[in-house]
């Protein structure tokens, strides 16, 4: 097997194109994670969440199938012309689309319902024709994914992720036979005989070949991990696949059965994940592979005239989050799952323009036509891009390294300053001993400190101010206020692996917005299914890799028992999860009682991650705490935990990280992503205000280095370190906690049309009860039915100018 890698030093010949590099330059979007986009050709608005672009036989049409939290949709697109043809809503879909070969048909993928749509395309329209029922809808386990048409034969092949089956379906009769894959299925491809199917075993890190007449599968080829999208050369002699987790696309002679090459999409050798490739498409010639790399903004391009021999030729920018590629004529097609830009919600989640009539006894909570909630406020964007010269292709390359922030050097070298608690380079030694990570829930920056005044924030949309988080403040305002801190994730399904992994992977990204969306599916995140952890693991694997010890309080570990393999020992049993019936100060007491037996045997780890997350609330469900309760409770017990810490041995040598794993339920002036920070210890300024761009994977790089673990994916490796947030004049006096404002016995005792709503919903797991309805229930109960909030002042993301020390670039 061979792997060819993208070098490093690529030649740039910019002497006649310097104008369109700065014209690139000049237009560069900077996105809330610290990477930017560039992208180029020409655009049409999609969907929410585009996952798939199939084209028609005559190259005509093309349909694309929009999958995210909020509406779903399929588009027709006439391809020639570049317009939309139509778009119709659909219920519930995920991936999976085939054309009739005489596209007078679409087959889709029906998501949750556990079916397959047929549609007539008539008039350049799509009908709703038929549908095959594989079984019952949810909660009954099946979730098709990718389909293989045989129109010839009558026979539709669906691969599935949550039954991990194949379906052979007689389309004549409807009936079919099931056969086991033993693992996630993403998609599959017909051979040009129509002999073979060939599956990508999403789950399993293999491609499969079935064999149509024997009905078995015949050949099993391991692949990288996360096989998604395959592209099969016309004479059917090579398939191409992408493993999302290894940045890689795996070369197959089919003939021979085996892995002829491996191509390193990556901007680097031997880059940690980060890319994410996750979509393949070959030039009309077969000469050249465009490889759609997710998660660094852009498509990789291998020059194929040699087979076996592959070589690279650089990198064309495209949208946030590139999820598909196809190629006609000498046009490349891109589905970006994110589109162009990250943007503020001002309007969201809140019911900030209610309708003029109101009929709360239908359950109606007054939300706005159009809620700005994170989930689904980026919209996709379809990409057409005619394939570049070599000079074009070097411009665009060089604009894609400059979008991104991470390098092969900063894997062990970091920005900073000598002297600094936080080291410049992997494995130099920090004053820092004890890291202690709390991980809270779901609160935006305006939504909590938006009223401190050195900050950059809005107070109209501030929800729990001073008065109901008097220690957040005092730890904002004492020690380092960040006002310019987003985090990498949309809710929690990816917060929390976000938190803890700096990554969310494939599997995670593209289905966490159905169940999100209320379409069925189940939380896969934190451990719970094994396709939708990062590779390498965690923080913790990093820990034990670099002999690190490490302990965790409830994150990824339900009913006190780790949902991992690498937290067997290393979970505090008494330590209560996520129930809300549990108090955060309740939780505090638990971590005292275990802290103290730790530290009088001197075992206290070098890494604990905590989880506090009561400011999640339960809205206004009757005869549970308010939200201003919860929010005061979880609060409280932060300022109980530094305080007991502060006055402990230990604190001189200690360091306190917290945030929320997203920003999912409230508004910002500035980005969606925008979220409360805080830093506290010893070796933390006093007084500071930093306005840098920092992220989730920020705090991540920050821990890593002082407790001397490399980065375990790029957006780390790539992520500022917090280390203007730190002197080297320590100040160990102790935190007092401030006394709670509020009664945190109270409890919604006002019975009406919200509280009857609210009894509807889920609240024993996280982000179980739909986000718009909770944020507007939220909203409404605190604010009053009535409410309607100021127009607040709007506001762009910007990056802030900050001087760097150390760069290494």
């Amino acid at each position: 097997m061979k792997w060819i890698f993208f070098s490093c030093c690529v030649l740039f010949t910019l002497s006649t194109q310097a104008q369109s590099l700065q014209e690139l330059n000049d237009h560069r979007i900077k996105l809330p994670n610290g990477w930017s986009l560039t992208p180029v050709g020409s655009s049409l608005p999609l969907g929410d969440l585009p996952l798939n672009m199939v084209v028609s036989k005559s190259k005509k049409l093309m349909a694309i199938t929009n999958n995210g939290q909020s509406v779903q949709s399929i588009q027709l697109i006439d391809i020639n012309k570049q317009v939309e043809l139509d778009s119709v809503v659909i219920a519930k879909s995920w991936y999976g689309l085939a054309f009739s070969d005489d596209e007078q048909f679409l087959y889709a993928a029906g998501g949750n319902d556990n079916w397959i749509l047929k549609y007539a395309i008539e008039n350049k329209k799509l009908i709703l024709k038929d549908s095959i029922a594989l079984g019952k809808k949810w909660p009954n386990k099946i979730a098709p994914s990718g389909l293989a048409l045989d129109d010839a034969a009558n026979r539709l092949y669906v691969v599935t992720r949550d039954d991990k089956k194949l379906y052979s379906i007689n389309l004549q009769t409807k009936q079919f036979d099931t056969l086991s894959l033993d693992a996630e299925a993403y998609t599959c491809l017909l051979s040009p005989d129509k002999q073979t199917l060939y599956i990508s075993l999403w789950g399993g890190d293999k491609v499969l070949y079935y064999n149509i007449a024997s009905k078995a599968i015949t050949t099993s080829i391991a692949v990288g991990d996360n096989p998604n999208e395959m592209f099969l050369t016309k004479n059917g002699k090579f398939l191409y696949v992408a493993n999302a987790n290894d940045n890689s696309v795996s070369v197959i002679d089919v003939a021979k059965k085996q892995v002829i090459e491996t191509l390193n999409a990556a901007l680097y050798p031997n880059a940690p994940s980060g890319s994410t490739s996750n979509g393949v498409a070959l030039s009309s010639n077969e000469k050249t592979l465009y490889v759609a790399n997710a998660d660094n903004n852009c498509l990789a391009v291998f020059d194929l005239s040699k087979p076996g021999e592959s070589k690279s030729k650089g990198f064309i920018p495209a949208g946030w989050y590139p999820t598909n590629v196809k190629v006609v004529g000498n046009t490349i097609f891109v589905s970006n799952g994110k589109g162009f830009t990250s943007m503020a919600n001002p309007y969201g989640p809140g019911p900030y323009r209610p309708r003029q009539s109101v009929n709360y006894q239908q359950g109606d909570v007054n939300k706005p036509k159009e809620v700005q909630y994170i989930g689904g406020l980026f919209k996709g964007t379809l990409s057409m891009i005619t394939e570049p010269t070599p000079q074009q292709l070097s411009i665009y390359s060089k604009a894609v390294y400059d979008n991104t922030p991470y390098t092969k050097s900063k894997e062990l070298n970091a920005t900073g300053e000598v002297g600094n608690p936080i080291p410049m380079k992997v494995g130099e030694k920090s004053p820092i001993k004890h890291v202690f990570y709390i991980i809270k829930e779901n609160r935006t920056y305006d939504q909590v400190l938006g009223d401190i005044k050195a900050g950059n924030g809005d107070t109209s949309l501030t929800l729990f101010g001073d008065k109901y988080t008097p220690n957040q403040h005092a730890l904002a305002n004492n020690f380092v206020l960040l006002d310019n801190f987003y985090v990498d994730a949309e809710v929690s399904a990816d917060g929390h692996n976000w938190s803890l992994g700096a990554l969310a992977d494939d599997y995670l990204e593209k289905t966490w917005p159905t169940s999100y969306g209320g379409r069925g599916g189940s939380y896969d995140a934190e451990g719970n299914r094994a396709i939708a952890n990062n590779k390498g693991g965690f923080i913790w694997n990093n820990c034990k890799r670099t002999n690190v010890s490490y302990r965790t309080y409830a994150e990824f570990a339900d009913n006190a028992k780790p949902n991992i393999e690498i937290l067997k020992n290393h979970v505090c049993s008494s330590y209560a999860g996520w129930d809300l019936n549990v108090r955060d100060t309740t939780r505090y007491y638990q971590w005292q009682k275990d802290f103290d037996s730790l530290l009088a045997i001197n075992q206290v780890p070098q890494f604990n991650s905590v989880r506090f997350g009561n400011d999640h609330t339960e809205g206004v469900r009757l005869g549970r705490p308010t939200p201003f309760a919860h929010v005061a409770d979880n609060d409280l017990a932060v300022g109980m935990f530094i305080e007991y810490l502060s006055k402990s041995p230990i604190w001189k040598e200690s360091v306190v990280f917290i945030l929320e794993d997203d920003a999912q339920n409230g508004p910002d002036h500035v980005d969606a992503h925008r979220s409360p920070c805080y830093v506290v210890g010893p070796y933390v300024k006093r007084n500071f205000v930093d306005h840098t761009m920092y992220s989730t994977s920020s705090v991540l790089r920050t821990m890593e280095l002082i407790l001397g673990m490399p980065p375990m994916t790029q957006y780390d490796a790539a992520a500022e370190p917090m280390w203007r947030c730190f002197t080297a004049n320590a100040d160990a006096t102790p935190y007092i906690a401030k006394a709670s404002n509020v009664d945190l016995n109270e409890k919604n005792v006002k019975a009406n049309a919200l509280t009857t709503l609210s009894e509807k919903y889920n609240w024993r797991k996280e982000d179980a009860v739909p986000d718009l309805v909770f944020n507007n229930l939220l909203w409404k109960g605190i604010k009053g039915l009535d409410y309607v909030v100021p127009a607040p002042s709007r506001a762009a993301f910007v990056k802030q100018s900050v001087q760097k020390k150390g760069d290494d670039n």
